[in-house]
């Protein structure tokens, strides 16, 4: 079991008085980068025209969690339950990375990212909520992390610059997008030729994760969605107590596409 140094995020990091995070004023949403190749350069899929959704290839889609329950997201037991630090560990940062943190409420991941890719990389931390985004800026302006840039998306753009991420990392939130077509557009389109979208679900398939039913995806539903938005499944960790842990690629990346292990071959395995 990992140490509360790890669920804040603080791991070999001194607090400091005089070391606020950077960011973008109140959330302003980043300007595309002019220097990035376009989207017409690459394997080119036009911007979805998008309504708000009740339901999306079936899945009906569940309403996104209120920063009122933002202290539920930093929770002691959540390293216990989730195994968090055995995830964090598949990301495999390394320091001068460009990441993503999409969803990153109050910074559970954010903080401990920002430490790992170093002061020469950088962590996009997106969130639609406003008073998620001061949650994360009280946290982290704790700390010596000048290397967070808190960012307020919208419903249907994450708001980040094309071409530049190594590294999108969603946590039991993309089956809130109520834009999930226009949403996965903006993701594909930040990812650099062999950036990933590190995508962690509670598993639908098995009845004994204590998660209700809209707030879980099957793998199934997974590569569903992800393959018809321009993504590939390039490698998997399936040895977590709740969660699917999948990472893609763009369809035109150079790495190796994968096939999935099946849902049940891992509960089975799991036992």
């Amino acid at each position: 079991m990992v140490t509360a140094a790890f669920l804040l995020g603080l791991g070999g990091l001194q607090p400091s008085k005089h070391c606020p995070a950077q960011g973008t004023p109140e959330g302003k949403p980043l300007a595309e980068d002019s220097e990035v190749p376009s989207e017409t350069k690459r394997t080119k899929r036009p911007r979805p025209v998008e309504e708000s959704r009740r339901s999306y290839l079936g899945r009906v889609l569940a309403k996104p969690m209120s920063h009122l329950g933002a202290p539920w997201l930093i929770r002691p037991e959540r390293e216990e339950e989730e195994r968090a630090s055995e995830s964090f560990k598949q990301l495999k940062l390394a320091e001068g990375m460009n990441v993503c943190d999409l969803g990153c409420g109050n910074g559970y991941w954010t903080l401990p990212m920002a430490r790992d890719v170093g002061k020469d990389g950088k962590v996009y931390a997106v969130d639609i909520q406003r008073e998620m985004l001061q949650k994360l800026r009280q946290r982290s302006s704790k700390y010596k992390l000048d290397n967070i840039e808190p960012v307020l998306g919208k419903v249907d753009d994450p708001n980040l610059p094309a071409n530049k991420m190594d590294l999108v990392l969603m946590v039991d939130v993309y089956h809130e997008f109520s834009h999930p077509e226009s949403m996965l557009w903006g993701i594909r389109r930040s990812l650099n030729s062999k950036g990933v979208v590190a995508l962690l679900e509670y598993r639908e398939e098995d009845p004994r994760v204590p998660i209700k039913p809209l707030h879980k995806m099957s793998k199934r539903q997974i590569m569903k969605e992800y393959g018809a938005n321009g993504f590939k499944l390039v490698r998997e960790y399936n040895k977590l107590p709740w969660q699917h842990l999948m990472f893609f690629a763009r369809d035109d990346s150079p790495l190796e596409k994968i096939e999935p292990v099946p849902a049940q071959q891992v509960l089975k395995d799991l036992e």
